[in-house]
C-alpha cells in the first residue's frame, strides 16, 4: 500500500514554521530597545594586567554592572595600562571611586572591581570636554604584596651583605676571643660563687643600715631646713635695713656735700674776720681796764713809738 504525502500539510507546516521564526527575529530585534543602555569610562593602571581579556567583568561591590571593552598601553607612559568598561547607565560612580584588579577564586580569571564612593562625592559623569570619564584606580592585592615582598628581599640582602661585611675574617678572630673570653669570666665567676653570694649579703645589709641612718637623719635635715630658712629671712631683713641705711646714708652725703660747699666756705670767713677783730677786742679791754671812762669820753690819741711806726710802716708797704 503506497504512503501518500499531502504536499499541501507539509507546504503549510514549513509556512507557518518560517513565519514563526520570523516573528521569534522580529521580537528579538524589537526587545533590542529594552536592552541595558552603557555608559563608557576607562582607567589606568599602573601594573600588569595579566590575566585580564576583553569582556572581562566589571563588578560594582560584587555586582555585575558591565565589562572590559578595550586593553591597551598608554601611549604617554609605557609603564600603564589604559582600560577602557561599559558600564550600565544608573551606576552610581563617583569621583571617588576606585577600580582594582581582583581575580576570581582558585580559577585565576582576573576581572575588575569598583569600589562606591563616599556618600557625600559627587557624581563622575562626561562632559564635552571629557567624553569618556576616568576612574581613579590603586594598586590590586597582588601588586601590593609583590611590593612589599620586593621590599622585604631588598631589606634582606641590604642585611645579608652588612652582616657579611661584619664577619669578615678579623671580625671572627675578634669574635672568637671575646667568646673565649666570656666563658672563661663565667667560669670565674661560677668559682667565686660564694664569695660574691657574701658580697651581695653584705651590700643588703649595708643598704638596710643606710635606709635606718637615712631615717634618723631625716629630723635633723628638716632642723636644718628649718634654720636656713630662718637664715634666709633674717638675710632679707638685713638686706631691707642695708637698703634702709644706703639711703641714710645718701641723705648724709648730701648733707655733708651741702656742708663743705656752703656752711665750711662762711664759717671760715667768720672765723678770718673773728681773727682780725680778736686784736682790736684785746686792746679795747685792755684800755677800758686803765682807762674805764674811755668808754664815755674817748681816749686819747697816744703817739706811737720808733717801734711801732716802723711795724705800721712795713705793713702799710706790704699792703
Amino acid at each position: 500500500m503506497e504512503n501518500k504525502v499531502n504536499y499541501a500539510i507539509v507546504g503549510a507546516f514549513v509556512l507557518a514554521l518560517g513565519a514563526a521564526l520570523i516573528a521569534v527575529v522580529l521580537w528579538l530585534a524589537a526587545g533590542g530597545n529594552t536592552q541595558k543602555k552603557y555608559a563608557p569610562y576607562r582607567s589606568i593602571i599602573a601594573e600588569s594586567v595579566a590575566g585580564l581579556n576583553l569582556d572581562a567583568p566589571v563588578k560594582y561591590l560584587g555586582v555585575d554592572v558591565g565589562k572590559v571593552s578595550s586593553i591597551g598601553i598608554d601611549p604617554q607612559d609605557s609603564r600603564q595600562v589604559i582600560l577602557r568598561f561599559l558600564i550600565e547607565r544608573g551606576t552610581p560612580i563617583k569621583q571617588d571611586t576606585e577600580a582594582v584588579l581582583k581575580s576570581q577564586g582558585l580559577t585565576g580569571i582576573a576581572y575588575v572591581e569598583l569600589n562606591g564612593g563616599s556618600a557625600g562625592s559627587p557624581f563622575l559623569i562626561a562632559t564635552d570636554e571629557v567624553p569618556v570619564p576616568t576612574i581613579r584606580s590603586k594598586p590590586s592585592l597582588s601588586a601590593r604584596l609583590e611590593n612589599v615582598a620586593t621590599s622585604v628581599l631588598s631589606k634582606l640582602d641590604q642585611m645579608t651583605t652588612n652582616l657579611n661585611a661584619m664577619l669578615d675574617n678579623d671580625n671572627r678572630v675578634a669574635l672568637k676571643t671575646t667568646l673565649a673570653d666570656t666563658a672563661l669570666l663565667m667560669h670565674t665567676l661560677s668559682s667565686q660563687r660564694d664569695a660574691l653570694s657574701a658580697s651581695i649579703t653584705d651590700a643588703a645589709h649595708v643598704a638596710r643600715n643606710t635606709a635606718q641612718a637615712s631615717e634618723q637623719f631625716s629630723p635633723a635635715m628638716k632642723r636644718i631646713t628649718a634654720g636656713a630658712d630662718a637664715v634666709e629671712k633674717m638675710a632679707v631683713v638685713i638686706a631691707r635695713t642695708g637698703a634702709s641705711a644706703g639711703r641714710t646714708v645718701d641723705v648724709a652725703e648730701t648733707s655733708m656735700r651741702q656742708l663743705s660747699t656752703e656752711t665750711l666756705p662762711e664759717l671760715e670767713r667768720l672765723l678770718v674776720e673773728l681773727n682780725q677783730l680778736a686784736p682790736a677786742l684785746r686792746r679795747l679791754i685792755e684800755q677800758t681796764e686803765r682807762t674805764p671812762t674811755s668808754l664815755l669820753l674817748g681816749g686819747s690819741i697816744v703817739p706811737m713809738g720808733p717801734g711801732e711806726a716802723a711795724r705800721k710802716t712795713k705793713e702799710n708797704e706790704g699792703k
